[in-house]
Order: structure tokens, then sequence, then C-alpha cells
């Protein structure tokens, strides 16, 4: 049977349950992301060496990604070859997600909390990334080209949804009453509870999908991607590493990757440093003072606040990227209306009318998280599609790595006290990223009929 025969489109509730446990492990991934600038500034760190912290979590992903990739491309066991790491990632989180918010309240002194915080996010990133990359790769293992477009868009939106709960978490458990305010350099009530609660739904979604999701026996897998395995074992090829791989990259996984690092470098910087644009910029916390105050932890619950308007700009965005014939056209524009969306944080100092500024920003994360893996999966084979899939990672890392290593360098050349100058700079990065989209050429490695690239209404 050609594997033509065998790539039939999965209906909707296939599609969700392959994605689903993406919800949970989001809403781990948005706690960090929103909280680890506030809570290393409360355990003491200086504004200029934030950055520096945030090299941690990509540089963790950037070692560990490939190496799953690879392995799960070589597991096959009863419980499939993605399920397994996705379960290890899973239930490492949840522990590192109990630990993390306690960093100040061991009784350390300023410089001890700071590595015990540091540590903790090393092991957090790493789980998170054991956990997410399965996801994507599941897509890619078990998802015709016409509809990997669909499969990515459901996981955006899940995406987004875990995100928004996430970001909102300390807020509301705030507004419930749960204490903002920490003694000391201890980390919020607020912010502790919401990472509880969220290593709760981690782990429940994630073993959702473990319980729903069957992946396919090699035979069957090998069929669906047209590899031939009697004429892979007459060849008896050496394994390639990950050096081989890269240079034998399609082009578009470069030209991706260059889009790639603008956008990421832009993200970098407004985890990082909008906590305390905000609260200069909004809330009446002035720069340098403590941020073990009213004003500053009021401005990092605002901070969730902006992060989930942004994820909603993504979720309301999302569905409306496959609507357009040209995908570059679609991916570039997205990227230069959250560029504009960053820009405009600038000139608003009610609280209120920054939503406009992140909702904006949202356009610009609904294609970063769909466009790349969609123009990816469909340049390579099923052969190496976990290998490559973490290589890509390193698009998403190293861009990170750089942006943290020298923000505290570049936030010292604009001036080093106001943070949102640096908020700006990330609009400019997505303004560059959107001109470099116009030098992707898309490929396909597997057999593909242009004529359905459309997806039809899907099977519920």
């Amino acid at each position: 049977m050609s594997s033509n025969n065998l790539k039939h489109d999965l209906g909707f509730w296939s599609l969700w349950n392959l994605s689903f446990g993406f919800f949970g492990v989001q809403i781990a991934y948005a706690l960090q992301s929103a909280n680890i600038s506030r809570i290393f500034a409360t355990l003491g760190a200086d504004p200029h060496d934030l950055s520096f912290f945030w090299i941690l979590p990509p540089l963790a992903g950037l070692v560990i990604q490939p190496i799953i990739g690879t392995l799960s491309d070589r597991t096959w066991c009863r419980f499939g070859r993605r399920l397994p790491y996705l379960i290890l990632g899973s239930l490492l989180a949840v522990i590192v997600m109990c630990l993390l918010p306690n960093a100040g309240s061991f009784h350390f002194a300023v410089a001890g909390a700071l590595i015990f915080g540091a540590i903790a996010l090393i092991f957090l990133d790493l789980s998170i990334n054991i956990s997410m990359q399965p996801f994507k790769m599941l897509v890619g293992d078990m998802v015709n080209e016409r509809q990997k477009g669909k499969a990515y868009s459901i996981q955006s939106f899940l995406c987004n949804a875990g995100s928004v709960v996430g970001f909102v978490f300390p807020f509301v458990l705030t507004w419930i009453g749960i204490s903002n305010v920490g003694e000391g350099n201890q980390i919020p009530d607020s912010v502790a509870f919401s990472f509880y609660l969220g290593a709760a739904i981690l782990i429940l979604c994630v073993f959702y999908t473990f319980w729903k999701v069957k992946e396919m026996p090699p035979k069957e897998y090998a069929e669906f991607h047209g590899i031939d395995l009697n004429k892979k074992k007459q060849e008896n090829k050496p394994k390639e590493n990950f050096i081989t791989l890269l240079v034998n990259a399609p082009k578009v996984f470069w030209t991706v990757g260059l889009v790639q690092f603008f956008c990421w470098a832009a993200f970098m910087y407004m985890w990082t440093y909008t906590t305390g644009g905000v609260a200069e910029q909004a809330f009446g916390w002035a720069p340098g003072t403590s941020t073990n105050c009213t004003e500053y932890q009021e401005a990092a619950n605002w901070t969730g606040i902006l992060f989930a308007v942004q994820a909603v700009g993504s979720v309301i965005w999302a569905p409306i990227l496959p609507m357009f014939k040209n995908r570059r056209f679609a991916y570039a524009l997205s990227l230069f209306i959250g560029g504009v969306g960053f820009i405009s944080s600038l000139f608003f100092t009610n609280p209120y009318l920054l939503f406009i500024s992140f909702f904006l920003v949202g356009t610009a994360w609904a294609a970063m998280l769909a466009m790349p893996f969609t123009i990816l999966t469909n340049s390579i084979t099923g052969e190496h599609m976990g290998a490559y899939l973490g290589l890509f990672n390193g698009t998403i890392t190293v861009p990170q790595i750089v942006a943290a290593a020298c923000g505290g360098m570049i936030f010292g050349a604009l001036g080093g006290l106001h943070q949102i100058n640096m908020i700006v700079l990330a609009g400019i990065f997505l303004v560059v990223g959107a001109l470099c989209v116009f030098n992707i050429k898309e490929t396909y490695a597997e057999a593909h009929n242009p004529n359905l690239d459309i997806d039809p209404e899907p099977e519920i």
C-alpha cells in the first residue's frame, strides 16, 4: 500500500487529543515566562543582571531538545516513541514547580536564594522542554501534509488557552484574598500557589493525551512516511549525527531560522523587561527602588494580565491565519502587527490601554507557534522528524541566549534605567523578522499535491 493511500485525514477530536496535553504544559511555561523576572527581582537580583537568569531556560532547551528528538526517533516500546518522554518530563516539571517558588523561604542569604532559584529554573525548563517537544513531534509523525496547518493551529489554540490560565493565576488569587507581597525576599503566596495549581493541571492534561493517543507501530509509521525499511537495512548506512543532519538540512531550515532569530530575541526581551517597564510606565514605581513593594508587585500581576491579553489575541488570530492563501504574507503581516504592538506600549501610561499593545503582539505569537513548524515538517521526511525538530529548537533557543547575554549591555546602552525601552527594541526586532520572511521558499520532502493544501472541513 502506498504512503499516499495511508495518509487519510484525521477527525477533529483526533487532532485535538494529539495536542491537549500541551494545554497543561503551556500553563507551566506561562507561569515561568510571566514570573521569572518577578521571582528573581524579589529574591534580590539587580535589573541589569535580570537577563542573565533568562539565559538558563533556552540553554537547557538547546541541549535537551535535540537529544530527546533523536532518542525518541529510535524509541519503540509498548507506550509509543514520543509519549514516554512526555510523561517523564511532566513528572519532573511537577516536582520543580513545587520547589521554585520557595527559593526565598529556606532562609538563604540573597546569593544563596538566587543560586537555588537558578538551579530550580534550569530543571524546570529542562522538564518543560522534555514535555513540550513530543507534542510537535506527534503532529509531524501522525498528521498528513494537508492537515498539518490545522493540527498546529489547534496546538496553537491550546497553547494560548493554557497561557491565559497561567498568566492570570496570580492576579486571580490576589483578587480572592491571597497575599501578593511576601516578607523579606520570600515569593508572594499568590505566585507560589499559582505554581502548585499549574503543576496539578499539567499532570492531568498530559495523562489525558497519554491515555487517548495511540502512536503508530514501526511498520505503519514507515508506510505512512514512505520509508522502505528493507532498503534501509540493505544500505546499512552509519547513523547520522547532528552535524551531518545540519549539513543536509533543507534550505528552509535556515531561512525560517533567520526569521526565528529576530522573533525569539524580541519575546525574550518582552519576558525579561515587561514587569519593570509596566511598573514604571503605568503603576508609578520608581526605577532603581525596592521591588518588594505594592506598586511593583501589582505591576507584576498586571503583566500576567497583559500576557493573557496577548494570548487571547493569538487565539483570535490563529484561525484567521489559514484563511490567507499566501502563507508567507500571513506570516510577515502577523510579525509586523506584533512589532507595532510592542512599539505602541511606549505611548500608553494607562494600564488598560496597554491591552491594545499586547493584543496586537498576540498576532505575532500565533504565527510563531504555527507557521515555522508547518513549513519545516513539510520539508523533511519522517525518518529524522524528531531529530530535526530538536535541532530546529536551536532557532528558538540560540536567539534567546544571545538576547539574554547581550540584554544587560543593551539595557545600559539605552540609558540603563527605563525598561520600557527594551520593549520598543523588541518591536523593532519583529519588524525586521517580518522582512526576513520573504527569503523563505517552501519545499516538500514527501509526495505532495499542491491542490490539496486547503484543509477540508474537519470531521467531528
